[in-house]
């Protein structure tokens, strides 16, 4: 159930509402927006009237939610969340796109990179200092080192970090190092563990969607970290597997509708990991852009050729600057802004 307070509700208010859902045997999540406090009854909510909560001071209504996932679920939560990173917004009108390359390799590499992301206009960039790869031979990135190549370079334009969390016990490495954005990537989408522990701490998390997994799956997913508190979750489309071939992932287009239909959580795409090719890139960003996507993460490289990692999908910095001017005139098309 959730339990939408009045802008006028006063904190006794709020109070009384939380002690009679700890009262049913339940727990609250409080979720503060600008202007009103929703509460969630967490557990089996069943022996719970709307009309018990709807009569107490300070409650404007009470709502069933029949979902399984309750806290992201847009039926108790109309309008769309904005996730604010360091003063940039993620949501609402504005599309955001995180760029970068895939893996940190150098100092040079990262300064470069970095200068390239912001002469396209890019306000965030991404880059992974821990890789998740296939092969336990291939390069598995440069650990602690890396965030430390990753944020020198990035704050000497002022840009906000956003890279992958593999291992719940390098959690505090990432806050350590003041990590603005914490990516969950595709494999560690059901990591349990993983979510709950990111569902502790106060930093916005990008939640990528499994290979196979189905949109409830993921919602699910993203509710392991809501329910611990974290409600600054970030959804990330990035290709699922099917029977094709011709390409490295199928990007799930229709997802985004969905799930701005099902959730009212921010939702990304990443063109680069779906088609797995450059030249793929820009077509993919624009249809997403067009159905509606809050943002993108795309690769760019200061030179692919030389890339450590995925070089095969990864934009030069010209090419980056050339996708931006494309997505703007798209983003201005569907009322937003870039």
């Amino acid at each position: 159930m959730i339990i939408v307070m009045s802008p006028q509700a006063s904190q006794a208010d709020l109070d009384t509402v939380v002690a009679k859902i700890r009262d049913a045997g339940l727990t609250e999540h409080i979720s503060r927006g600008s202007e009103r406090t929703i509460v969630g009854a967490i557990g089996d909510e069943r022996t719970l009237s709307e009309q018990a909560f709807e009569q107490l001071a300070g409650v404007e209504r009470a709502i069933h939610i029949v979902k399984p996932y309750k806290l992201v679920a847009r039926e108790g939560h109309p309008a769309g969340s904005v996730i604010d990173i360091r003063g940039i917004k993620l949501g609402g009108k504005q599309v955001q796109v995180i760029a970068g390359p895939c893996s940190v390799e150098t100092q040079e590499q990262m300064d470069l990179a970095a200068a390239g992301v912001a002469a396209a206009g890019c306000r965030m960039m991404r880059g992974g200092a821990f890789k998740p790869r296939t092969s336990p031979y291939a390069f598995q990135g440069l650990g602690v080192q890396g965030l430390e190549f990753f944020q020198k370079a990035a704050r000497q334009h002022d840009m906000p970090i956003v890279t992958e969390l593999m291992d719940v016990r390098m959690l505090n490495t990432f806050l350590e190092h003041d990590v603005d954005v914490i990516q969950i990537g595709a494999r560690n989408m059901q990591n349990f563990d993983l979510l709950k522990e990111v569902g502790r701490v106060n930093k916005p998390v990008i939640l990528k969607r499994g290979l196979s997994a189905t949109i409830s799956e993921w919602l699910m997913a993203a509710e392991y970290i809501a329910a611990g508190g974290n409600n600054n979750i970030i959804l990330c489309e990035r290709g699922i597997r099917t029977f094709e071939t011709a390409y490295r992932n199928v990007l799930d287009v229709t997802a985004i509708p969905v799930l701005k239909k099902e959730t009212h959580l921010p939702v990304l795409v990443d063109p680069s990991h779906a088609g797995g090719k450059a030249w793929m890139v820009p077509a993919l960003a624009r249809a997403a852009v067009a159905a509606g996507a809050d943002g993108l993460l795309v690769e760019m490289h200061p030179n692919p050729c030389e890339a450590w990692c995925d070089a095969d999908q990864a934009l030069t910095p010209q090419e980056l600057i050339d996708l931006m001017g494309s997505l703007r005139l798209i983003a201005q098309a569907v009322g937003r802004e870039l």
